[in-house]
């Protein structure tokens, strides 16, 4: 099925035009139900050859968000701290395993086998489009995100991935933004500094 009506402009504003990064939440849970329904649509989103390497980890006790801070730069550990959530967006370096059954036209595992940069490449660009489609979805369902890198990612891949070939992105913090702590809205480069028309 395709769609190609436009969506309307207010949601439009909710997705990007009035969207911001959080630095701060109100006190008001996120539900089990929501971050299962955000996961739900999130994964619908394309990835090369639908590898799906995104893994995800909902972190929401004190305990696990005092530790996550702790790998974390300073600006970024109270804003871990007092986050509802913050979302682990890792990379598994074995999606190719799961090739088989997420892509069953071919047996595309050869197309990898003994390229490690390409496997590295494919699992970091697809779960950047998984992180990239987490915001979007968590914005489409009424919440408010504040991407953040700025962390020690050797730290945290031990704390959330031990055992595992899972390697982290980014992390996300989730939650209803509280809006007296938003900065005012940095510049975007205009069109013509950017683009062609070919």
């Amino acid at each position: 099925m395709t769609n190609t009506k436009a969506i309307s402009d207010e949601a439009l504003n909710q997705l990007f035009l009035d969207a911001r990064s959080q630095n701060g939440y109100r006190d008001v849970p996120v539900s089990d139900d929501i971050l299962e329904r955000l996961y739900n649509v999130l994964r619908t989103g394309p990835t090369s050859m639908n590898c799906l390497p995104g893994r995800f980890i909902f972190v929401r006790t004190t305990d696990q968000k005092n530790k996550m801070a702790e790998c974390a730069a300073p600006p970024n550990q109270d804003k871990i701290r007092n986050a509802p959530v913050v979302v682990v967006i890792g990379m598994d370096m074995d999606f190719v395993e799961t090739l088989p059954r997420l892509f069953p036209h071919a047996d595309m595992r050869g197309f990898y086998s003994g390229n490690d940069k390409l496997v590295e490449e494919t699992a970091f660009r697809n779960s950047s489009l998984q992180g990239a489609y987490l915001i979007m979805a968590a914005r489409a369902l009424g919440l408010d995100c504040g991407p953040m890198s700025g962390f020690n990612p050797q730290a945290m891949d031990a704390l959330f991935w031990s055992g595992t070939n899972v390697q982290t992105n980014f992390i996300c913090s989730l939650g209803y933004g509280d809006p007296s702590k938003v900065f005012p809205r940095l510049p975007r480069h205009e069109f013509d500094d950017v683009c062609k028309l070919v």
